[in-house]
């Protein structure tokens, strides 16, 4: 009977520590996150580099660090957005191109249509690239490189864009309000030509929303981006002109 006593102690005593690690997993997955990097205000308690509102952590950035808070920020794996492309050589001369891109798991297809009307397809995933122009039946496909889902050929930078420059060569980084959205704007200097980029990163969807490129001080290039759509809607698609379905949006 002791003998037994003495099991059903053990047991017990197993039981409460299970139970309290578990209990510990469980608040962890449950709690809201205490740090998130949003729009800064000032906080006299907070730390350097650092000020807290309503217990949210709000990080500031630099030219030296914006890179590095970019690179944090979390993004959707599925999405749906339409972008435009501004090309300006005059006052009266630019041209636009129209893009709608769709990203669902590490799969990006671009329908854009160019300036003389031609919509230029492409999907990038599984380390390949597929391109072809709608109506045709030709596709060229080859191995796909880290920037192949960020430009082909369409010309569309991406938040990797930022954070491939130069840590040198930015001139400015501070959060800026773009539409009534939060974002992280980063400025590059002057090169030996006269040209300066621009860009707008939502700090709440970690994705490039506006870039530009003015050279002496006159935009000649603007990237900008519509609300996105998440996930990406049921009937993207990711199929090939031969009836060839690469990936099916939300498997």
């Amino acid at each position: 009977m002791e003998r037994r006593k003495r099991n059903i102690v053990v047991v017990l005593i197993g039981i409460i520590i299970v139970v309290a690690i578990l209990s510990s997993f469980g608040l962890g997955m449950f709690a809201p996150d205490t740090a998130k990097i949003v729009l800064p205000s000032a906080a006299p308690s907070a730390s350097p580099g650092q000020v807290e509102n309503d217990g949210v952590v709000r990080v500031d950035v630099t030219p030296q660090t914006v890179q590095s808070v970019i690179a944090t920020l979390n993004r959707p794996e599925s999405y749906g957005r339409s972008v435009t492309i501004l090309d300006i050589w005059g006052e009266n001369a630019q041209g636009t191109t129209q893009a709608q891109v769709w990203v669902d798991g590490g799969w990006t297809r671009t329908n854009a249509t160019l300036p003389g009307g031609e919509v230029r397809c492409s999907i990038v995933g599984d380390g390949q690239v597929w391109i072809w122009y709608e109506g045709e039946d030709e596709v060229l496909n080859a191995p796909a490189d880290q920037s192949s889902a960020d430009l082909e050929g369409q010309r569309i930078p991406t938040y990797e864009t930022v954070l491939d420059l130069e840590t040198d060569s930015i001139a400015r980084a501070d959060y800026e309000e773009l539409n009534g959205l939060s974002c992280i704007y980063v400025e590059t200097q002057a090169d030996e030509t006269g040209h300066v980029e621009r860009y707008w990163v939502a700090d709440d969807s970690g994705l490039l929303v506006q870039a530009e490129l003015l050279q002496d001080g006159q935009a000649v290039y603007r990237m900008t981006s519509a609300a996105l759509e998440r996930p990406a809607p049921s009937d993207a698609s990711f199929t090939l002109p031969d009836g060839t379905v690469l990936h099916e949006a939300g498997a």
